[in-house]
C-alpha cells in the first residue's frame, strides 16, 4: 500500500483510471463467458442479478467514504452518481428539472463506443440498467424512482443513456 500512498497526484489520477478500466473490462469478459456457456437470455438475467447486488454495494460504499446521509434524497444521489467507478471513464451529466426531479445522461459510454469502434452493434444494456440504477438510487434513499428515458437498444438524441429520477413523499 506504501507505493500507492506516495504516488504523485496525477498519478493516483491515472490509477484510478486504470482500476475503472479493468473493472469494467472484467465486467465485460465475465459476460462474455456467461454468454458463450449459456446464452444471451441466460446471461443477461445473471447480469441484471449481479448488478442488483453491486450497484447497491457500491452506493453503500460511497456514502460511507463519502458521509453521505442515507435518506439524504436527490442531493445526497447526485453526489453518490459522481463517485461511481463509471464516472472515472465515462462522461456524465446531471440537470435538474426541479427540487424533485433531477435527470442523469451517460454522454460518453465506454462500453458503447468500444462496441461501435469494433462495429458491433450497440449492447442492449435497458434491462439491466433499469436493475442498476434503481437499486443504486433505492440504496442511497428507498423514496427515489427511477425512470429510463433512453437506453440501449433504444436510442438517445444525444446521449448514451439517460435516467430520470424523482423522489416521493411517504
Amino acid at each position: 500500500m506504501e507505493h500507492i500512498q506516495n504516488l504523485s497526484r496525477e498519478d493516483l489520477l491515472k490509477l484510478i483510471q486504470v482500476y475503472a478500466k479493468s473493472w469494467l473490462a472484467h465486467d465485460g469478459c465475465w459476460f462474455l463467458a456467461a454468454e458463450e456457456k449459456f446464452g444471451m437470455e441466460t446471461a443477461m438475467e445473471l447480469d441484471a442479478k449481479s448488478w442488483e447486488r453491486f450497484a447497491a454495494a457500491e452506493a453503500r460504499r460511497i456514502m460511507k467514504e463519502f458521509d453521505i446521509p442515507p435518506n439524504g434524497g436527490l442531493k445526497a444521489l447526485e453526489k453518490a452518481l459522481q463517485f461511481r467507478l463509471y464516472a472515472a471513464i465515462n462522461r456524465q451529466e446531471i440537470e435538474w428539472v426541479n427540487e424533485n426531479k433531477m435527470i442523469f445522461r451517460m454522454r460518453e459510454c465506454r462500453v458503447q463506443t468500444t462496441r461501435r469502434r469494433k462495429n458491433l452493434p450497440d449492447f442492449p444494456c435497458m434491462p439491466v440498467g433499469i436493475v442498476e440504477f434503481s437499486h443504486f438510487a433505492k440504496t442511497v434513499d428507498p423514496r427515489i424512482r427511477t425512470r429510463c428515458l433512453a437506453c440501449p437498444p433504444e436510442p438517445g438524441a444525444d446521449f448514451y443513456c439517460g435516467w430520470e429520477f424523482t423522489i416521493v413523499a411517504e
